[in-house]
C-alpha cells in the first residue's frame, strides 16, 4: 500500500456499500456526487483492488468489500463513540447520548420521554438507533439501550423499570363494523393483525389461540394481515383493519384505539434500561438513564 488509508475515504467506503449507489452515498454524507466517486477511485488505488462493479442495477461489492464491511463499521462505532465520549467536559450535563430502542417505543413512546429529558436537560443531544435487534453495549455502539429481554452480560448495569402488559386492541369504525367481542371464544369471528416471520411474536398469537381456544386455524385464515414491524402493526389497528396486540398503555392511551377484553392479558413486557458500566459516572449518560428509568415506570403504571 503506497499510502495510509484515511478514515474519511473509509466512511465514504461505507456508505456506498450501505447505499448501494454514489449519489445515494453523497446525500447522506452532504458531500457532491464527483468527491464520492474520486475517494471510492482513490481507495482502490491504495488498496490495489477492485470495490465495486457496475451494473443496471448500481453498484454491486465485490467480495473484497464485502470482506471490509466489518471492520468499516468497526472503524465508524468508533468514530461515533469518540464524538459522544468527547462531547461533554467536567460535571456538565451536556452533548450527545445514543440511545438504541425497539422500534415502537421509539416511534410511539421514546419522543415524550425524550420531551422530559430535554426539558431537564436542555443541553443534550439525542441520537436514536430503532431496532428490535439488541445493540453491542460492550462495544459500546450505543450508550443505552432499552431492552425487552434479560440483559445478562456482567459489564452491564440494568434497572428493571416496567412490566408492561399486552393487550387486545381495534379502531371503533372497526367494531362498529364487526362487533365488540365480550369473550375470548367471540375472537374466532374476528379479523387479525399481526406477524409475519416473527417467531417470538408467533409465540403471543399461539398463545391467544390456546387461551381462547380458538384452534389453528386462526394463524391460517383470520390472520388479515401480517407484517412483522410493530409501528404499523398499529397504523393497520388504527386503520381499522382488525384486532392487534399491542403495549396497553400505547393503546389505552390513544382515543383511535378500543381496548378489548381488558381482564384479559396476553403476555408482560419485561423492559429494562441497560448501559455499560463505564458510562455509569458519565454526568449525560447517567442523567439520561435516570430519566428514561423513571419514565418507563410511570409509562408501565399507565394501564
Amino acid at each position: 500500500m503506497s499510502k495510509p488509508v484515511s478514515w474519511e475515504d473509509q466512511r465514504i467506503f461505507l456508505a456506498v456499500l450501505e447505499d448501494g449507489s454514489l449519489s445515494a452515498a453523497a446525500r447522506r454524507l452532504g458531500v457532491s456526487h464527483p468527491t464520492v466517486r474520486s475517494r471510492i477511485d482513490a481507495l482502490e488505488r491504495a488498496l490495489d483492488t477492485v470495490l465495486f462493479t457496475r451494473s443496471v442495477n448500481g453498484l454491486v461489492p465485490t467480495e473484497t468489500a464485502l470482506a471490509l464491511r466489518e471492520p468499516a463499521r468497526a472503524m465508524a462505532m468508533a468514530s461515533d463513540l469518540f464524538v459522544r465520549q468527547g462531547s461533554s467536559v467536567g460535571t456538565d450535563v451536556s452533548g450527545t447520548v445514543r440511545i438504541s430502542v425497539p422500534d415502537v417505543m421509539g416511534v410511539e413512546v421514546i419522543p415524550r420521554m425524550l420531551r422530559t429529558l430535554r426539558n431537564d436537560h436542555p443541553d443534550l443531544q439525542i441520537e436514536l438507533s430503532l431496532s428490535n435487534l439488541p445493540a453491542d453495549l460492550l462495544a459500546q455502539e450505543v450508550d443505552i439501550a432499552v431492552r425487552t429481554v434479560t440483559p445478562t452480560q456482567k459489564a452491564l448495569i440494568a434497572r428493571k423499570v416496567a412490566s408492561i402488559p399486552l393487550g387486545l386492541f381495534a379502531a371503533p369504525d372497526y367494531l362498529g363494523q364487526r362487533g365488540t367481542p365480550m369473550t375470548l371464544s367471540d375472537l374466532a369471528r374476528h379479523d387479525f393483525i399481526g406477524p409475519d416471520r416473527n417467531h417470538r411474536d408467533l409465540a403471543l398469537a399461539e398463545r391467544l389461540i390456546l387461551a381462547g381456544r380458538l384452534g389453528a386455524d386462526l394463524l391460517r385464515d383470520r390472520m388479515v394481515v401480517r407484517i412483522d414491524s410493530h409501528p404499523a402493526q398499529v397504523a393497520a389497528a388504527r386503520a381499522g383493519l382488525g384486532i392487534a396486540i399491542m403495549q396497553v398503555p400505547l393503546g389505552a392511551g390513544d382515543d383511535r384505539l378500543v381496548h378489548l377484553l381488558p381482564d384479559f392479558e396476553v403476555a408482560l413486557l419485561q423492559t429494562w434500561i441497560v448501559m455499560h458500566e463505564n458510562l455509569s459516572k458519565v454526568p449525560r449518560v447517567r442523567a439520561a438513564f435516570d430519566s428514561l428509568a423513571a419514565s418507563f415506570t410511570r409509562f408501565g403504571d399507565a394501564r
